[in-house]
């Protein structure tokens, strides 16, 4: 007994002692926390399944509304012609009723009833049951027809059941008509029937991922108050989450719980539960080992408090201050009388490494770390003198002694004294630094003054002369060229593929190629001219000691020659050239200014020509840049201005002659010059980067036209249009043309002859296959001139391709013309491709490509380019003369 009395004793003394009542009080607020945690979760989880529920019921409601309303709404306007027109007859109201049915509405059919019998209906299969249907006699429709004609405004019934078969909701609209005396005569009813399947289709009721279960109330619009016409009724009974659904004459009901039913318990309760019991052990763990060390800590107290005063009273009694330095954590531990050498307050908190090594002053800290660091290699003493430099700005000259030792765990340590020595070295101190500051500042202003000269006179890269440098020389050659003699050469120096380099293998490549460049270049001038770096990737070479100007050309030559060598930078081969514009200047008069200009227009024409080669000034060239400016200013105007515009080529069925499309082309309105052809102003849109906006303009205007000629049935079922290179390789392509809404088989794109279809990269052909996926046909224009090719017609796929006029001209004459033409019609239907003949000039021309089997004819023998005005009036006139 007395042994297990004594256990108990101890075991409860274990429990219940001081060091146990923080777990004690831990394990209470745990477990209060994890009961308020896991009811909070519920409330959480429960908000947001509700959420959910009601975000998916506030997409129905609003589709519901929208579809149901613009079903309705597309009826008023056939109310309102018949209250102009009250005596219309079938024809007349089916001719109005069929413009209402579009692929959007779920409009099934719509009935006219004048006085409340149904005479009028559209469409009229699948109706006929209804036809002489009186509301009066209805049971099932008679309250509604003489609600919406008492209260004179619609009335939206159903579901019912139609006379003709089938379920659907009634909008029901009272006409009335103006009679004699100008008085309102009720005419009868229009009703807009509404597909129930359909609505509910469209407005996402029935779709399989919906993830809630929905049911609608408030038949006849009644709201809550009316029956249930759609779902299960155990929703209404669940809790659900409710939504009105407003709809002429009332609103519905919509109430919706989640598939499955409300959730009883969150996902994550086991989840949060089990870390809620882990983070109970983590704490309470601690506080039970923390009892257990609390009585070997207050034995250990006392004896290190009469340690740590007596180590107190012998440091007051000395001038030193104490330091240890823990070499593994590297954490320092100082005692007053350091903190005070250092200037640092004693409750500013623990000293780290950085408060020492910032309080040294730079010029000794590399010695006193050498010193440290030699100490703890060879696990000895430490002895250094360095400044320290206070807080305050005073520096104090400190003597440090120590010695490394370890302690029982075998942790390396320094521990060490140190003590102020500044009387004993302040003046000599002063003296030398004072000799040392002197010689340093003017050393450095010396040194400064020739860097900043430098620097502003030379790029930083390539260590040539600068802009600014340039200028000077300019000047000081102006100045001295009006003294007379020679030739001067301003060659003007651009980088061929730079931006290629820069971009694929880095600026670090980029920097390499213009200091490789930068070295050709001073190697071939060498001391007979100056060469500076102007910009990015160009360059300025001015020689003035030339006697003829085939040097300054010889001197191209060789700089092109050189520059084509590849350079290797990194494994890597790269490859790029030069273009280089020279100015000429006889040392009369000389603008050096001008000179630069011109070497610039040089260069210029130099890149257009092809690139990796040199230009000279002249006049001539200086007027037809001029000329090349102004026609771009004026493009980029007529681009604002609208001036370029759409002209339309028919194309024929090359066996009826019946019109089965249109070729759009791009046209500019020139205010002055009038109507001008792509072959005046492609070149510089292409230089401007602008033909892709030209295309687009072309495609919208293209759209306007094809619908206003669609809506007068003038009867052009395609139109081509003509795609750029650029075009097609641009990101937004796409998405410009899906918001264009073009529809499926109206619309071709021609690829030009400027897209070499068999190097075509990724971004080309994804996005031609995104475009057929569109509905918008592909062809190849100017087949046959060597830019596309068989394989091409393999990868792509077009629906057509366009034999060039090139080939279509000689056909009438050359036999081997017209073998080729052959070749290329059955290559063409081989494929199941169909082939257009553009350049047909003569009937001669039409009837030779009909007997070849080619489909498609387009040429002057059968219509010029014309703008939308007069191609509608062709359309028209061919139209008559056919009929007569």
């Amino acid at each position: 007994m007395d042994f297990f009395a004594n256990r108990f004793a101890r075991l409860k003394a274990a429990v219940f002692s001081p060091a146990r009542i923080p777990a004690a009080i831990a394990v209470v607020v745990v477990a209060v926390c994890a009961v308020f945690a896991d009811h909070q979760n519920k409330v959480v989880s429960d908000q947001a399944a509700r959420a959910d529920v009601l975000a998916k019921v506030n997409v129905i409601r609003a589709k519901l509304e929208g579809n149901i309303n613009g079903n309705l709404q597309l009826a008023r306007g056939l109310v309102a012609a018949v209250t102009t027109e009250p005596y219309m007859g079938e024809q007349r109201f089916s001719e109005l009723a069929s413009r209402l049915f579009n692929e959007e509405s779920q409009l099934r059919n719509i009935a006219g009833a004048p006085d409340l019998v149904i005479s009028l209906m559209y469409p009229m299969a699948g109706n006929e049951k209804a036809i002489g249907l009186d509301y009066r006699k209805s049971d099932q429709q008679r309250a509604a027809a003489l609600r919406a004609r008492d209260e004179r405004k619609p009335i939206l019934a159903g579901p019912v059941d139609l006379q003709q078969g089938g379920r659907a909701f009634v909008g029901r609209f009272p006409v009335f008509v103006k009679s004699a005396g100008n008085t309102d005569r009720f005419w009868g009813i229009v009703s807009a029937v509404v597909d129930v399947q359909r609505l509910y289709q469209a407005s996402g009721l029935l779709d399989k991922d919906l993830g809630i279960d929905v049911a609608l109330i408030g038949k006849d619009a009644l709201g809550a108050n009316g029956a249930q016409f759609f779902g299960d009724e155990q929703v209404v009974e669940s809790n659900p989450v409710t939504a009105d659904v407003l709809v002429p004459s009332g609103s519905w009901r919509i109430a919706a719980i989640p598939r499955g039913g409300w959730p009883t318990t969150p996902a994550n309760a086991w989840l949060l539960r089990a870390i809620m019991v882990v983070a109970a052990a983590l704490i309470l763990l601690p506080f039970l080992t923390a009892s257990r060390l609390i009585g070997e800590r207050q034995r250990n107290y006392w004896e290190l408090h009469r340690l740590s005063r007596r180590l107190e009273l012998a440091l007051e009694a000395s001038a030193i201050g104490v330091w240890e330095h823990d070499l593994e954590t590297n954490h320092l531990a100082w005692d007053d009388r350091v903190n005070e050498i250092y200037g640092r307050d004693a409750d500013s908190g623990p000293p780290g490494y950085s408060d020492w090594a910032g309080a040294i002053h730079p010029a000794d800290l590399p010695g006193a770390l050498a010193d440290f660091d030699k100490a703890v290699a060879g696990r000895g003493t430490y002895s250094s003198e360095y400044r320290v430099v206070r807080p305050d700005g005073e520096i104090r000259h400190v003597r440090s002694r120590a010695i490394f030792y370890q302690t029982a765990n075998n942790a390396p340590r320094m521990v060490g004294a140190e003590w102020d020595v500044t009387a004993d070295v302040l003046l000599n101190t002063d003296l030398v630094r004072a000799k040392q500051l002197t010689e340093s500042k003017n050393t450095e202003l010396e040194s400064a003054k020739a860097r900043i000269e430098h620097i502003a006179l030379h790029d930083s890269l390539t260590d040539l002369p600068n802009r600014r440098y340039l200028d000077q020389v300019l000047e000081d050659y102006a100045a001295q060229a009006k003294l007379g003699g020679g030739y001067a050469a301003l060659l003007h120096v651009d980088l061929d593929r730079f931006k290629h380099i820069n971009d694929t293998l880095g600026h670090a490549a980029g920097d390499a190629m213009l200091v490789h460049a930068s070295s050709v270049l001073k190697s071939n001038v060498g001391d007979r001219g100056f060469v500076a770096r102007i910009g990015g990737d160009e360059f300025v070479i001015l020689c003035t000691v030339y006697d003829d100007v085939s040097q300054p050309a010889a001197l191209a030559d060789n700089i092109v020659e050189q520059m084509r060598r590849p350079v290797y930078y990194h494994g890597h081969q790269c490859r790029f050239g030069v273009s280089i514009g020279i100015a000429i200047d006889n040392g009369r008069d000389v603008d050096s200014k001008q000179l630069l200009v011109n070497a610039d227009i040089a260069l210029y024409r130099a890149k257009r020509r092809g690139r990796n080669r040199y230009e000279f000034f002249s006049a001539e060239l200086q007027s037809e840049i001029v000329n090349t400016k102004r026609i771009a200013d004026e493009i980029l105007a007529g681009l604002e201005r609208d001036e370029f515009i759409v002209f339309y080529q028919p194309q024929f069925n090359a066996k009826t002659l019946e019109i089965v499309g249109v070729e759009a082309l791009a046209r500019w309105r020139h205010p002055e010059k009038g109507i001008l052809a792509p072959d005046v102003f492609l070149k510089t849109a292409e230089e401007l980067n602008v033909v892709s906006v030209i295309d687009h303009k072309i495609l919208q205007q293209s759209l306007l036209d094809f619908e206003a000629w669609s809506a007068e049935k003038i009867g052009i079922p395609r139109v081509s249009v003509n795609v750029s290179a650029r075009r097609l390789r641009d990101e937004e392509l796409l998405k410009s043309l899906r918001e264009l809404n073009i529809k499926k088989g109206t619309f071709s794109f021609e690829l030009v002859e400027s897209i070499f279809l068999d190097n075509n990269d990724d971004l080309v052909s994804w996005n031609v296959e995104q475009i057929k996926q569109l509905g918008i046909d592909i062809e190849i224009d100017d087949f046959g001139t060597g830019y596309a090719s068989i394989v091409s017609l393999l990868k792509l796929q077009p629906r057509r391709l366009k034999i060039d006029r090139q080939l279509i001209d000689p056909i009438v004459s050359s036999p081997q013309r017209r073998q080729v033409v052959s070749s290329i019609i059955e290559i063409g239907k081989s494929l199941g491709i169909e082939i257009i003949a553009e350049g047909v000039e003569t009937m001669k021309h039409a009837r030779v490509l009909k007997g070849l089997g080619c489909d498609i004819l387009q040429g002057y023998a059968f219509g010029h380019a014309m703008d939308a005005d007069r191609l509608r009036s062709f359309v028209r006139s061919r139209r008559l003369r056919i009929a007569s």
